[in-house]
């Protein structure tokens, strides 16, 4: 049976694709790519054969492309950079198309595409599962920077290698042999041994190509978060036509993103996880043409009265005819004096594949009601010896879906604690234990080292700045419900009525958590996100009209 991950195009679809690219014919040992390169082609072997290399292993051959079959993985749909060597072996003919066509002929060819992204997600799943390689990341397991580079490297699907001065030889000897200290870690190091000391995300993400750079020009839509909401209006917005351009802070996946499993989504009855679900809908929407840029925090934004700017991380100005908030909510900290010591370190607000490993056979603590802390609660009892979770309410199904009541209360390994709160924190460099305190005033002491917290939301919204109404927790309000003295004013908006997810100033809306009573449930912020781009049509007619009558 062929290998799903490296399947062969039949010749109709090669046909179809020469018109989109050259025909290249390559000495044995030409490299067509390299490790790093960004913007990196696209080849179909014709004839002879293509090695796909790892220059990080020893005899590092991933696979040898036959005739037929084609490179690439779901990198090349952004800017992120070759994680292979490609070689060409003798006698070898090729076609290459550039990512820019390649991505035109996704679009227009479904049979190609269906072909193409399947192989190029189940190549990605791969080499970050099952291959031991990529940028090699040296730090303290018990480092806040570190964790967050690790945290970054993990939602953005980098492939990259972690040495733990703490617990690895080879990280110590990589330390001596570049003669740096444990005082100047975190440092990455990449195939041609360059070092990069303590970088920013931002240093991360340009180099890995996940921030990208786009045209300067006015665009239709700007997504600001790439949550469910975000990537569902990212997605419909792109594959109808209006230029898109998403940008988000972290990652894909939003507070979804942090979910390790997700069971009542329809159409997935196994469950998917969050981050699977992010990274799919991410592939997505640049199958469409959507430009996705990541980290680009939005600072404050201007309306102009015909377009709006926003001002972004980065120096990077944006331009665009109609704006979707998206930007969520973010869990709050626990209300305890020295919380900050032990982020990164102990205490973590989701639970991922990466803080599994450190929880194996230790005691730890998850703080919430809601489906996130129950579904952390059961991924993380597959790893803990014991699960604690902690709740200031009565009732565990106050906020949670009865399924997860159910499985959290037959779990033998996982404790309820009702009536109680984490009042203190204890360790010298990493969380050791923390104490307990029930509503009598009891107080109990838990040798817990990793304790996950999801409790309450606050609105994303700092960048406002005033521009459009919120709430007084920060929610930002939409839909006819605003009052006429709020409203801006303009020619839209003394033709009509906000529509439903649009807030005071016309064009600009607002979908998913961020927005004033909205449902927190993944399904809901996919919908709204969907269903705003209808929306946001109506808004770019309308202010088609009013520009053709100003005219």
């Amino acid at each position: 049976m062929k290998d799903p991950r490296f399947p062969e195009l039949t010749q109709r679809q090669i046909n179809t694709l020469k018109t989109y690219g050259e025909v290249e014919s390559h000495p044995s040992g030409t490299k067509i790519f390299a490790l790093g390169d960004l913007q990196y082609d696209f080849f179909v072997v014709l004839e002879g054969e293509v090695s796909i290399e790892d220059p990080y292993n020893e005899n590092g051959v991933i696979v040898a492309h036959q005739k037929n079959e084609f490179t690439g993985d779901s990198g090349m749909l952004s800017n992120r950079g070759a994680q292979f060597h490609a070689i060409t072996k003798e006698n070898t003919t090729v076609l290459r198309i550039t990512p820019k066509r390649l991505k035109e002929a996704i679009a227009r060819h479904s049979d190609i595409s269906d072909v193409l992204l399947n192989a190029f997600l189940l190549r990605q799943e791969t080499v970050l599962t099952e291959f031991t390689g990529g940028i090699k990341l040296v730090g303290s397991g018990n480092s806040k920077e570190t964790y967050a580079i690790r945290d970054f490297m993990d939602k953005n699907h980098i492939w990259y290698n972690f040495l733990d001065v703490d617990t690895s030889d080879s990280a110590l000897e990589l330390l001596e042999n570049f003669n740096l200290s444990k005082e100047e870690l975190p440092i990455l190091i990449n195939s041609e041994a360059k070092v990069c000391q303590n970088p920013s995300l931002e240093e991360l993400a340009r180099y890995s190509g996940v921030l990208m750079d786009f045209e300067d020009k006015v665009f239709d839509l700007l997504v600001i978060g790439a949550g469910p909401a975000g990537l569902a209006g990212s997605v419909y917005a792109a594959s109808e036509g209006l230029s898109v351009v998403t940008i988000d802070s972290k990652a894909p996946g939003g507070q979804a993103g942090k979910s390790s499993k997700i069971e009542n989504y329809l159409g997935f009855p196994t469950g998917i996880s969050g981050n699977d679900l992010a990274n799919r809908a991410y592939v997505q929407a640049q199958k469409f043409g959507c430009n996705i840029s990541i980290p680009h925090k939005a600072e404050k934004i201007e309306h102009t009265g015909s377009h709006f700017i926003l001002h972004a991380t980065n120096d990077k100005q944006i331009r665009t005819k109609a704006i979707m908030a998206a930007t969520g909510a973010n869990y709050r900290s626990l209300p305890i004096e020295n919380i900050e010591k032990y982020e990164g370190s102990g205490v973590y607000y989701s639970a991922t594949g990466m803080n599994a490993a450190s929880c194996t056979n230790e005691l730890v603590g998850v703080v919430g009601g809601g489906n996130s802390a129950g579904q952390a609660a059961l991924f993380l009892a597959d790893h803990a010896r014991e699960v604690h979770v902690v709740l200031r309410g009565g009732d565990l199904g106050a906020k949670m879906s009865d399924y997860l009541v159910q499985r959290i209360e037959a779990a033998e390994n996982i404790y309820v604690h009702l009536h109680t709160q984490v009042t203190e924190l204890h360790g010298e460099h990493h969380l050791e234990s923390l104490i307990l305190e029930s509503k009598t005033g009891e107080k109990t002491k838990k040798n817990i080292t990793n304790l996950f917290t999801f409790i309450g939301a606050k609105p994303c919204t700092e960048w406002l700045q005033g521009l459009v109404v919120t709430d007084e927790r920060g929610f930002i309000c939409t839909g006819p419900g605003i009052k006429q003295k709020q409203l801006h004013k303009c020619a839209i908006y003394s033709e009509r009525e906000p529509q439903s997810l649009e807030t005071s100033i016309p064009g600009f809306f607002a979908v998913g958590d961020v927005r004033k009573g909205s449902v927190k449930r993944v399904a809901s912020a996919v919908g709204e996100g969907s269903m705003c781009v209808s929306q946001v049509h109506q808004f770019l007619a309308d202010l088609k009209d009013v520009e053709t009558v100003e005219a």
